[in-house]
């Protein structure tokens, strides 16, 4: 048993307050595959991670302890930026640098959670 080590993340699960309006912002707004869904869940495809959405999860929530925050991958920040604030999506910040050649721009989404683009400033 000494030897376990955890190596990999196969879901990350955020709690909504509206299921379907959540589903329909990382679907249609930020461009996520749906995998499935299910009762109070929404299970969506995010590069080799499932990003779960569940109202049960938002009921279970107490103050948070620390900041969360979900980062997509992209190879063009400059291009996502704008695409993304095309269909609707409010940056906090415009694209910066934040180490090296990689760029970055935080936004939220319906329910107030920390996401961020990340990856070269242009292709």
């Amino acid at each position: 048993m000494d030897d376990i080590r955890l190596t990999r993340i196969n879901n990350i699960f955020l709690g909504v307050t509206d299921l379907s309006r959540s589903a329909a912002f990382y679907r249609e707004t930020l461009g996520l595959e749906l995998q499935f869904e299910m009762d109070d869940f929404v299970f969506l495809n995010a590069g080799g991670v499932a990003l779960a959405l569940s109202t049960a999860h938002a009921r279970l929530a107490t103050p948070l302890a620390g900041a969360t925050e979900v980062v997509f991958g992209v190879d063009d920040v400059t291009a996502a930026h704008t695409a993304l604030r095309a269909r609707g999506v409010e940056f906090l910040n415009a694209p910066r640098n934040v180490t090296g050649d990689q760029w970055a721009a935080n936004f939220r989404d319906p329910d107030g959670h920390l996401l961020s683009i990340v990856g070269p400033e242009h292709a």
